[in-house]
C-alpha cells in the first residue's frame, strides 16, 4: 500500500495489506497470534462493535507489532480506533491541596532530620536533671544465700541414684552382642545388647537376671558392680533382692558319714 493510500485507508485496511504482504492468511495469522480468527477479521473489517469494549486497541497494537507495522505512520486511522482515552483536565483545588500537602510532609522531613543529626543545645545542658544518680556501692554488694552444695557444679553431671520409687537401678553394657533376661513379679522382659548400646532400666522388687553370654557384659545394679565371672560364650543367671543385693547361692554343708565305726564306737563307751 502506498503511503498516500495509508493516509486515507483505515486501520482495519491497512492491517489486511499488511497479513497479505506477509503472505499470510486471516487462519494462518490468528494461529500465529493465537487468537481467534473472528476477532482478526472484525479489525480487518473495522467492525470494532464486534471487539469487547476496552480490547479493540490493545488486540490492534498486538496484530501490528507481529506484522511489523509502525502506527506512527497512520495516525489518522489509529484515531478510528474506539478506546481512546481523554486526559481529564485537572481540578485546581485539588492540585492546591496536592500541592500543600507535599509541602508538609518535605517540612516534617526536614525538621525530624535536623532533631537528629544536629541536637538542640538546651537537651545537652538539661541533660543532668534527667541524668540517673549511681547507686551506692553498699546497695550494689551482692550475697550468695544459697548453700554451696544445692546446685552442682557448671559441667558436673549428677550419677542417678540407684533405689528409687521407680525401682532398683540396673545398668549392662556388652562388648559383643549379648541377650539378656530379667525376670521380676512374673514378667519377664528380654532385651539384645550390643556394642556401645548399653541397657539401663530400673526393675520394682526382687528380680532374677540371665545372660547367654555373661563374658562380654559389664553389669552393675544399685550403683555396685557385680563380678559375675561368667566367660565368653557362657550362660550366666544371679538372683537379686529388693535392695539390688545379689544373693549369691548357699554351698552346700559337708555331710556326716551315716554308719559309725565299730572302733570308734566302743571307744566312746569305754570313756
Amino acid at each position: 500500500m502506498n503511503p498516500e493510500d495509508r493516509e486515507e485507508a483505515s486501520l482495519g485496511e491497512i492491517l489486511r495489506a499488511a497479513r497479505v504482504a506477509k503472505g499470510l492468511s486471516q487462519q494462518h495469522l490468528a494461529v500465529e497470534l493465537q487468537m481467534p480468527v473472528q476477532l482478526l477479521a472484525a479489525m480487518e473489517a473495522d467492525d470494532w462493535p464486534r471487539i469487547p469494549p476496552g480490547r479493540e486497541r490493545p488486540l490492534a497494537r498486538r496484530v501490528a507489532k507481529h506484522l511489523k507495522l509502525d502506527l506512527t505512520t497512520c495516525p489518522e486511522a489509529w484515531k478510528g480506533v474506539p478506546g481512546e482515552v481523554v486526559q481529564e483536565a485537572q481540578d485546581p483545588k485539588r492540585e492546591r491541596i496536592e500541592r500543600i500537602l507535599t509541602g508538609l510532609l518535605s517540612l516534617g522531613s526536614l525538621a525530624l532530620l535536623f532533631w537528629l543529626v544536629i541536637p538542640a543545645r538546651n537537651l545537652k545542658g538539661n541533660a543532668s536533671l534527667t541524668k540517673t544518680p549511681p547507686i551506692p556501692r553498699e546497695t550494689a554488694t551482692w550475697s550468695n544465700k544459697t548453700p554451696a552444695t544445692a546446685f552442682p557444679v557448671l559441667g558436673e553431671v549428677l550419677p542417678d541414684a540407684p533405689i528409687t520409687e521407680d525401682g532398683i537401678l540396673v545398668s549392662l553394657r556388652a562388648m559383643d552382642t549379648c541377650t539378656g533376661k530379667i525376670t521380676a513379679n512374673g514378667i519377664e522382659t528380654v532385651h539384645t545388647l550390643r556394642v556401645s548400646e548399653p541397657w539401663i532400666l530400673r526393675v520394682k522388687g526382687a528380680f532374677t537376671l540371665s545372660l547367654d553370654n555373661a563374658g562380654v557384659v559389664t553389669l552393675e545394679v544399685a550403683g555396685r558392680r557385680i563380678n559375675q565371672g561368667g566367660a565368653v560364650g557362657e550362660a550366666w543367671t544371679g538372683s537379686f533382692d529388693e535392695e539390688g543385693r545379689w544373693l549369691l547361692p548357699i554351698e552346700a554343708a559337708p555331710k556326716l558319714p551315716l554308719h559309725v565305726p565299730q572302733s570308734e564306737a566302743e571307744t566312746h563307751v569305754e570313756e
